[in-house]
């Protein structure tokens, strides 16, 4: 297991690399001039030139690339225009926020999706089938960004359930000390016991939206396998030898299908991480979506190659944490060469 991990790492080196060139080049290609950006409307043709210089952007791009490459293998991830502050300061400050959130999505999706799914498959053509199958539908149908806004019109603006959608937490209560940078951990850490219920409240919303929308691959995969696997010989053969019922789909049928949900669970979350950013800007949720977008508008270089980096790095290290969980579920996936 140890030299497979090893091996999965030093492969992921190449994927970084082309991640690191392709990112330099098409953030180049994008529309707009930073330095214009960061002037201002009312900058001269001189000022623009003298911020394109401190900016290192009168180099060619080739000593653009050798000097970003540089400061990468220093821990230098360039400083944002925007803010003012190190890239790699911000992704600090702001990745918390969008892991609590998604995080929040995947357990609420995966709590409903994997048992609506295993109920699906055992009574095929009945109405939890349809049920199953119409969630699914509306999911997919549903774009993330209409969600958000017609929860928030319902249980915000007519019905006042909801707190209002404005953040991580109520302006009136005060931020837990940072520890892990997620509210809801550090908030009992600090033993903030309204600071916590600030935080739920606050999440319900925006995971809802998120969950809906991965709800769909998850449960349609569930059920798919849950069929495919109820269907073969050792199944027939165990509910023959007089195996209880629960016996046989759990021990034997789920955890046989339990592989391909796992894939698709792992290709929702690194989707969720870099898609969440319309469910930020509905909620004004402070995470990393937020800033990428807000750096793409500004044509800020360094923070658009700080977020991809960043995505890179996260994928590699999913992808690796599935590649371990595929040998917890099934001893035959556990092979070193």
């Amino acid at each position: 297991m140890v030299s497979t991990i090893l091996k999965r790492l030093v492969g992921s080196i190449p994927n970084l690399i082309g991640v690191v060139v392709v990112t330099f080049l098409l953030t180049r290609a994008l529309p707009g001039d930073p330095a214009a950006f960061f002037a201002g409307p009312a900058g001269t043709a001189e000022a623009v030139q003298e911020i394109r210089k401190k900016l290192g952007l009168d180099k060619s791009m080739p000593e653009q690339f050798v000097v970003y490459v540089r400061d990468l293998t220093r821990g230098d991830w360039g400083t944002s225009l925007g803010t003012g502050q190190p890239v790699l300061t911000e992704i600090a400050m702001r990745l918390p926020a969008s892991v609590e959130l998604t995080l929040c999505a995947l357990l609420l999706a995966v709590s409903v999706a994997v048992p609506l799914g295993i109920l699906a498959a055992t009574r095929p053509g009945s109405w939890i089938d349809h049920l199953c199958r119409g969630i699914t539908t509306a999911g997919v149908s549903l774009p993330t960004f209409f969600t958000g806004l017609l929860l928030a019109y319902f249980f915000y603006f007519l019905l006042g359930w909801a707190p209002s959608p404005l953040g991580r937490l109520d302006p009136y209560l005060s931020t837990p000390p940072h520890v892990s940078g997620f509210y809801l951990i550090d908030s009992l850490i600090a033993r903030d016991l309204a600071a916590f219920v600030g935080a739920i409240k606050q999440l319900i919303l925006p995971t809802i939206t998120l969950a809906l929308f991965v709800l769909a691959p998850l449960a349609r995969m569930t059920r798919a396998s849950m069929l495919g696997v109820l269907s073969a010989d050792f199944i027939r053969t165990a509910r023959a030898a007089g195996l209880a019922p629960t016996t046989v789909l759990f021990t034997y049928a789920f955890r046989n299908a339990l592989l391909p949900v796992m894939t698709t669970l792992g290709m929702v979350f690194s989707f969720l991480l870099g898609s969440n950013v319309l469910v930020e800007k509905v909620f004004a949720w402070p995470g990393i979506g937020t800033f990428a977008i807000e750096a793409l508008v500004a044509s800020d270089y360094a923070a658009v190659q700080g977020f991809v980096l960043t995505m890179a790095l996260l994928y590699v290290f999913l992808n690796l944490a599935i590649d371990i969980a595929y040998g917890l579920v099934d001893p035959r996936m556990r092979v070193d060469g």
